[in-house]
């Protein structure tokens, strides 16, 4: 038996008539993403540049817009929105530890080299 997958993106929003229509609304919606980084990191905006947590806010967009394209990839494309439930939660859980652990490993090394580089001595040495 044939599983028909679902037509539709933004949780039913927007529906579509074929697979074909669908993937080209996802890669239109991917490269509306693409663009919004693209310019946002061409410009630089002032108020993008503000400290939060210990990167600017650019970067924190940055960040979020692109775990929002793996995301809505994994969703679409690798067919998690026609899985069980349990596998959708260990892969979408598994995802968002390794993503939080790798942004704690960037500031904790980053930190550190921007004080090596900046103050010209080791403060600790692993």
């Amino acid at each position: 038996m044939a599983h028909e997958h679902k037509l539709e993106i933004f949780r039913g929003l927007l529906k579509f008539k074929s697979n074909t229509q669908k993937i080209w609304g996802v890669l239109i919606l991917l490269s509306i993403v693409t663009a919004i980084e693209v310019v946002l990191g061409i410009l630089k905006p002032e108020w993008s540049m503000v400290p939060v947590l210990g990167m600017k806010l650019l970067n924190w967009i940055f960040i979020i817009l692109t775990i929002v394209k793996a995301y809505y990839i994994t969703w679409d494309f690798m067919h998690m929105r026609d899985e069980t439930k349990g596998l959708r939660r260990m892969v979408v859980w598994t995802g968002i530890f390794l993503i939080l652990y790798l942004i704690f490993i960037l500031l904790q090394e980053g930190g550190y080299v921007f004080d090596v580089y900046s103050d010209g001595y080791i403060k600790r040495d692993f």
